[in-house]
């Protein structure tokens, strides 16, 4: 499959587009066949359900290129493969007025 899917993709025509099968969307991760994921985030907690990056994953590095956010609170994300996992801090630039009141807190 994965091979048809590669040859698929360098062809002329419209983009190729996965819409809710976690079981597709893993082959072609392994297969290092994902140019750019749009994830849809809905404000809701429904407990268990299927994972769409489930056990046996190769972890890897996402861009975030674009980023929305609905009316109805639904965030609408697209990233980009972006090669190894990158460590690092999740510290902003400039910390938020709510950080330096916070940081402030802790000092006294």
């Amino acid at each position: 499959m994965a091979q048809e899917i590669g040859t698929l993709k360098q062809q002329q025509g419209s983009e190729l587009q996965v819409h809710g099968s976690g079981n597709l969307i893993r082959s072609l991760l392994r297969h290092n066949l994902i140019d750019e994921y749009r994830l849809w985030i809905f404000p809701v907690v429904v407990g268990a359900g299927k994972r769409l990056f489930a056990e046996g994953t190769i972890p890897s590095g996402l861009k975030l290129t674009d980023g929305k956010v609905s009316t109805t609170g639904v965030m609408i994300a697209t990233y980009e493969p972006a090669g190894e996992i990158a460590t690092g801090s999740f510290a902003l630039d400039e910390p938020t007025d709510a950080e330096v009141e916070r940081r402030r807190r802790l000092e006294d």
